[in-house]
């Protein structure tokens, strides 16, 4: 994933791109120190996300999110802040901003707000049509962070489990535990483990599938 840091202290500015660079495929492409430099480097590198802060010396960040989204359309944009004023943040949420972030911002965050937008990214990506579990995906995301975290069963990771999601959503065939785990570099029992929790809350159905010789495979479908 391609991002672009739009921050005017250049001081702040680094210590992003040092935490962007702890995280694997994200590749720092530009960084703009103004609105107008924001708006011109997306045009020309169309970045797939920008941590955009809203305090910029010639023009609120969050005033320029439409004329971004005018010169890169498929662009993510996380709005990076020191405000706490409840106008621009319900102005970010109209104008469909994937996070909000409040400086300080912990490492952990940052993290987790940069995951959710490759997930995102993926799944618009590979999926050839919109389905409701897909826009559930997007728009129950809060929600289900909410009111599902405190309920995961131990060994079940919400960040792991959002790629085994997003992984067998493209699933056209179905797919066996230990395949679906090579996808995302884990055993075949822990990915067995998150496939059958997805049965558990109604997400996935599984079937023995006989082949030829050996033993009936379990494959999985999401619903």
């Amino acid at each position: 994933m391609n991002v672009m840091i739009a921050e005017d202290d250049y001081h702040v500015a680094g210590i992003h791109e040092k935490f962007l660079k702890q995280l694997q495929d994200i590749h720092v492409i530009a960084k703009a120190q103004t609105a107008s430099e924001t708006i011109q480097l997306v045009d020309q590198h169309q970045p797939d996300l920008v941590l955009l802060d809203v305090y910029l010396p010639d023009q609120l960040g969050v005033d320029v999110v439409e004329q971004l989204y005018e010169v890169a359309p498929h662009v993510q944009i996380i709005l990076i802040t020191a405000a706490t004023e409840k106008e621009i943040f319900t102005e970010a949420l109209h104008l469909g901003v994937i996070d909000y972030l409040i400086k300080p911002i912990a490492f952990e965050r940052l993290k987790e707000a940069i995951e959710k937008a490759q997930v995102q990214s993926n799944q618009l990506r590979q999926s050839p049509r919109i389905t409701q579990a897909l826009a559930d995906s997007f728009f129950l995301r809060v929600k289900d962070n909410s009111d599902k975290e405190d309920e995961l069963p131990k060994g079940i990771d919400r960040l792991t489990l959002e790629k085994v999601r997003h992984l067998l959503q493209v699933q056209q065939d179905g797919i066996t535990a230990e395949a679906l785990g090579k996808q995302f570099g884990a055993s075949r029992t822990t990915s067995r483990r998150y496939l059958e929790y997805l049965i558990s809350i109604d997400e996935a159905k599984a079937e023995l599938e006989y082949g030829i010789v050996g033993r009936p495979e379990r494959k999985y479908w999401k619903l």
